[in-house]
This record gives structure tokens, sequence and C-alpha cells, in this order.
């Protein structure tokens, strides 16, 4: 489909953190006029608002007009400003039943993801989109990459953590985008119309913010919104959710599978990845842990591989083969920090729900020592009991979850509840492991009770973990 141009008038945005401090900026090096605001008024808001009123006072030099392009308001909202505005661009962390988002919505303002307004700025550019409840960055960043290899111009951004619009802004602008879309921004992004469209799996997510686990695959769903027949689809085979998700969507659908045959698969007795019946990878030369990353890379190749037809000649799978073996685990997913005194470190607190954590415990090969805790996100934590059985030999519970996960599992496994201290928790798991064994960090729960986001938690960890004394 055709991405239409933004309306006439001013543009306001909702949040001034990353993606809304980019789209704002993007805005305003395409002439539009933009409020801007947030609720907040932290010392990184305050930051990107200065620069932004920098970049306004740029452009209005340049014009000579003196109009002001832009006004800025941080602690609030004006209202008033909102309901009179040709759109409202709204940042995927505003609940949809925020005041200033229903303030737009009554009043008929369109209300769009910072995505939304990068695609309209993006006309030519060929997008694979990834969605699903868990692997969906992985996934993302390995279709970049395998881009990349088989010498394409590929970024990777979306919720990945490179905003779309920041993209939007290069020149010249990129051929292929590998681009994460989480829940909340397939919300507001109506023109989402990839080349492919994938979609790695689903369990119930984000029940702190949705009101049923319906509510959260409706918005999954929206994935498809704009399927046509000449759509690509790439899906997992091994998941009921996604199969009955999928069924009656128009377009090409292509699968993938470690569990049976499929377009992409695990061929079972050479244990080697195996795409569109061609041989592309022994498993044993992907430097990825667990199944579940088999899953992704099969999907990543898949997706690859169906996008245009050169990424499927000979010289292109041999360049793909040689990509994928030179992919490393990213930064907070099931990443192996070191190994101190025998004992490893692995760094999970990516894993914010516990469909993510039970991926992470059903693939540990040693006894492991399971940090869980973080701000309790409504899902119940009894869904790990089996895995935790067979490999956790103490599970250290902490945070304003602690209490609950100690409920869920104090009869499973030795849970050791401790409080708000990471310090702590770290020391407590230093003491409780043994050469061997494995610390891992798969916390089941966002952050946001004891830092800014899953990156600083698992930096965090990281840096404990190598401490020595």
């Amino acid at each position: 489909m055709s991405r239409p141009d933004l309306p006439i008038g001013e543009i306001a945005v909702l949040g001034l953190a990353r993606s809304g401090a980019s789209v704002t900026r993007l805005l305003l090096e395409s002439g539009r006029q933009v409020y801007a605001s947030d609720g907040g008024s932290s010392g990184i808001l305050e930051t990107n608002a200065a620069s932004l009123r920098e970049l306004a006072s740029r452009i209005e030099i340049e014009r000579g007009s003196g109009a002001p392009v832009l006004r800025i308001d941080t602690g609030g909202h004006d209202l008033a400003r909102l309901e009179r505005a040709a759109m409202v661009v709204v940042s995927p962390g505003i609940n949809p039943a925020a005041a200033p988002v229903q303030a737009a919505r009554e009043a008929n303002v369109p209300v769009v993801s910072e995505v939304e307004v990068a695609l309209r700025a993006m006309p030519d550019t060929k997008v694979i989109a990834v969605t699903g409840t868990n692997g969906k960055t992985t996934t993302t960043a390995l279709i970049g990459h395998l881009l990349r290899g088989a010498g394409a111009d590929a970024v990777d951004a979306g919720n990945i953590g490179t905003p779309l619009s920041q993209i939007a802004m290069r020149r010249p602008q990129p051929q292929w985008i590998a681009l994460e879309m989480s829940s909340f921004q397939l919300h507001d992004t109506p023109g989402l119309d990839p080349v492919v469209g994938v979609l790695t799996n689903l369990s119930p997510d984000h029940l702190d913010r949705y009101p049923t686990a319906d509510d959260y695959y409706a918005d999954k769903a929206r994935l498809f919104a704009n399927a046509s027949v000449g759509s690509h689809w790439v899906l997992n085979a091994d998941d009921r959710r996604v199969a009955a998700m999928a069924g009656d969507v128009p377009g090409r659908k292509h699968w993938f599978s470690t569990q049976k045959p499929a377009d992409a698969t695990l061929e079972s007795g050479a244990h080697t990845l195996r795409v569109l019946g061609r041989d592309i990878l022994p498993r044993a030369e992907l430097n990825l842990l667990g199944d579940h990353n088999v899953s992704n890379a099969l999907a990543a190749l898949l997706a690859v591989s169906v996008a245009d037809d050169a990424f499927r000649e000979s010289e292109a799978r041999v360049r793909l083969a040689a990509a994928l073996r030179s992919f490393r685990a990213l930064a907070h997913r099931l990443e192996v920090v070191g190994e101190v005194d025998g004992v490893q470190w692995i760094n999970d607190s990516k894993a914010t729900n516990v469909s993510s954590t039970l991926v992470a415990v059903a693939g540990m090969r040693r006894p492991t020592i399971l940090l869980l805790g973080g701000r309790h996100k409504g899902e119940a934590y009894t869904g790990l009991a089996e895995a935790i059985k067979r490999t956790v030999k103490q599970v250290i519970a902490y945070g304003e979850a602690a209490e609950t996960i100690e409920a869920d599992l104090g009869n499973v496994a030795q849970v050791k509840r401790l409080g708000f201290d990471f310090g702590e928790v770290i020391q407590q798991a230093r003491e409780s492991a043994t050469p061997g064994d494995a610390v891992l960090l798969s916390p089941a729960c966002s952050s946001f009770d004891m830092f800014r986001n899953y990156e600083e938690r698992g930096a965090s960890f990281r840096k404990m973990a190598l401490q020595t004394s």
C-alpha cells in the first residue's frame, strides 16, 4: 500500500524519551510545526528538550520568518492544544488510557506511533517486520545481520532500540529495514505493510497494561492489518496460537519449525538448519544458546529467503551461512558474561515475562541459581515449576514481585526472598553457587521497581558478576 503524507497543521508528540525526541527531530527537519510534551521532568527529558529547542531555533533563523516551530512542555500536557492538533504521535510507553491520549481520541484527532510517522517518510524502503511475545529482538537482529551479510544496505530499528524515525533522517535512506514491532507500537501503526511479516510465537504478556490476554493478542494481530494476496508471512508452526491467528490471513504463508518438516526446519538426522529444501548450517556452528535460538535463526533465514529472489541464489546462501556463523548473542539475551571460580554467569535481563524465562530455564544444562524478580506484570510464576524442578538449585526472589514469586514457587524449589538491594542479590547468588553451577538472571518481570530499564539491570548484573572480590 502507498504511505500517505502527514496532515497539514501542528503535530503533537507525546513523550520525550528516545523515540519521542527522535520523531520530534524528524518532524522539525521535515518542515513541520510541533507541540511536544511529557508528563515527567527527569534530567534526560530536560536534556532532550534543550537539544530540540536548539534545533528549532536554528530552523527558525534559517527560515527567517520568526514564526515559532516548536513548543515543549515537561511535567504535563496542554490538553486543549492536543485537541487542536492535526495528528498526535504517541510513544509506546504511554498507556492508551492516559488522559492526553484520550483527549486526542475524543476530539477525533488521529493518534499514531513514531513508527507510523517514520514509515511515511521512507516510501521506498523495504520492511521486514517482526513481532511475537519472545525472540523478536534476536530475530530482528539476525534478519538485519543476514541482509547485510548478503550484501544489502540494511539496518535494524524499532523496538530493538533504534527509533525508526532516526533511520528516516539518514541520507541516503537504507534499502531494507529489519523492524521489531512491540504490541504497543502495532496498536498505533495502521500503515504497516511489510514485504515480509514474521510472527515468532504468542503467549500472555503485558497483563499489567492489557485487561486480558485476548486484548494483547488483538494488538499482535495488527501485523496482518494490511494483508493482501501478495503478502509474505513467516510463521511458527510449533505454536498453535500463531497458527490460529494466521489462519484466515491473506497472502503466502511460510512456516518454520524445530519439531517437524517445514519450509525452514532443523533436520533431525544431521542436526542441520534447512531452509526451502537447502541445507544452510550445522546446528553446532550456530553460536547461540538454547533451542529457541534455533527457532529464531530459522525464522530469520526464512524471512530473508522469501523477501527477494536474489537471496535464494546459491551464492547468497553461502553468504547467509557465513553471516549466521558470525552472529553472537545480543546483550541481555542469554548472554554468557563470564565464568568466575567455575561458576558461569548468564545475563538474560531481557526476559521480562514468564514465557521468556521458561525458555531460558528449560535450556539450562548446569545446576542453576535463578534470579527472579522486579515489577510484577500480572502473570503467575507457577508456569516455571516443571522447568525449575529439572535444573534449578535455588530461586532468589527480589524486588516488588518477591512475595508473589515465593508464594507461587516456594513448594517447588528452595526460594530465598530478598528485597531491593541488587548487590545483595548477586552476593547471595555467589554464596549459593558452587563450581560447575550457573547463575542465571532471567527475571520474568519488568525492571522498573529498581532500574530505569532492562539494559541497566543487565549491565549491573554483568558488572557485579565479574567482580572477584
